[in-house]
């Protein structure tokens, strides 16, 4: 990879399987590179398993920030390592690997999973062994009790009330303001905490809910439930999906010959929704888009340029860096901030530090003085438009030229 900072040069990330682990490393710059024993980070994310095409993009990443942290200075002056192994989308699995990377690899710290279900399991690994955990996509800050455990995405202390209303907002400016709405959601403890939320604060505006139902996490079959959806026919369809539910529910929809009036998605894997024919016009929630005036913040285009080429290299349906993948960018930002700043690798140390400073990420500035660890909330919604997901609302923060599109 040619690197953008004129005489600095990288050299190719070190990528091996091994027992299930794969460990990325980039020692080797050609003058101030970071020497001496690598430090360890270790972490899971959902490689197989139902929340894989997600996950991906977070594994992708963490690639390019192993490079960008190890291009200037590593952690306090020593190349990072990180030791990666698939929790294959089970919170169980996640456990038993958390277990695994602080007693037997002897990892020096450790990064968060993706998916609320496996950051739950791998935190109380985490609190066991007074280790700093943080992780970008746990969506029940009210669960984040653990001390040493921070957020790196900007979900705030409510998102359960905060969310519903950036999307009740939203729908207020349509020609024909949602009457009723439809709450679909997995049972994955996140979505069913969000579904929750928007039912409560819809129902709080007046906007009925004839239909909320649950599904088990990574259905594949939809079709008894697209059928209830049709029936109760309501102004907007509301789902909390992950990974590739909201392509599977769609499709099955259409089979029907049903289409949502408006309909938004919580967590589904980005690219397969935003290339789909079933996708044009959906909502969904993020916090960062590589459009202005998200692109103007530091390092965002160099990141945003190499998280493409390394997507479309990995064959993704959908290369372009989008709010998961720039949460695990998050993730590496802070640690690598705290370390650096705390100028140690003892936990201890680290949680002191970040609970005293604010980090500059990709998100904007993080804090951790709220509660939970929690900093301000900053949700958006995006819309498929063309086959691209474009901010929407609020629109003060819409890409240039994009409006949000009722259908």
């Amino acid at each position: 990879m040619v690197d953008r900072v004129g005489a600095w040069r990288r050299r190719r990330v070190l990528a091996g399987m091994m027992g299930g682990a794969a460990t990325l490393a980039a020692p080797g710059l050609l003058r101030a590179a970071p020497s001496g024993k690598p430090v360890r980070v270790g972490g899971t994310l959902s490689l197989t398993g139902f929340l894989a095409q997600t996950a991906m993009l977070h594994k992708i990443a963490s690639e390019i920030m192993i490079e960008e942290i190890n291009g200037r200075n590593g952690l306090l002056g020593r190349p990072v390592e990180y030791v990666l192994l698939d929790d294959q989308s089970k919170p169980e699995v996640a456990r038993s690997l958390y277990e695994k990377l602080i007693t037997v690899d002897k990892v020096d710290l450790i990064q968060g999973p993706y998916a609320t279900a496996p950051i739950l399991a791998a935190m109380g690994v985490a609190q066991r062994y007074g280790k700093v955990m943080i992780q970008s996509s746990m969506g029940i800050p009210k669960l984040q009790t653990y001390d040493r455990a921070f957020p790196a995405t900007p979900f705030g202390s409510e998102p359960d009330v905060t969310y519903p209303n950036v999307i009740l907002d939203a729908m207020a400016t349509f020609p024909a303001p949602p009457k009723s709405m439809v709450i679909l959601t997995s049972k994955f403890p996140s979505a069913q905490f969000m579904a929750l939320g928007m039912k409560a604060q819809a129902e709080k505006r007046g906007v009925k809910v004839p239909l909320y139902l649950e599904y088990e996490s990574g259905n594949r079959d939809f079709g008894a439930i697209a059928a209830r959806i049709k029936e109760a026919n309501a102004d907007f369809l509301w789902v909390g999906s992950l990974g590739l539910e909201s392509n599977l529910l769609l499709e099955a929809l259409r089979k029907l010959d049903y289409k949502p009036k408006n309909h938004f998605h919580l967590y589904p894997a980005p690219g397969p929704l935003a290339v789909s024919a079933d996708g044009d016009k959906a909502l969904c929630s993020t916090f960062i888009e590589p459009d202005e005036p998200f692109m103007s913040r530091p390092g965002m285009k160099r990141i945003a340029a190499e998280y493409k080429e390394k997507a479309a290299k990995a064959n993704l349906p959908y290369p372009t860096i989008d709010a998961q993948a720039c949460g695990m960018v998050a993730e590496w930002q802070i640690l690598e901030a705290a370390v650096n700043g705390a100028g140690s690798l003892e936990d201890e140390k680290i949680a002191a530090w970040l609970r005293k400073n604010r980090v500059d990420t990709i998100y904007g500035k993080a804090r951790f003085d709220g509660p939970y660890n929690h900093g301000d909330a900053a949700q958006l919604i995006k819309q498929v438009q063309n086959k691209e997901w474009k901010v929407v609302w609020p629109k003060e923060l819409a890409a240039p030229g994009v409006k949000l599109i009722a259908s």
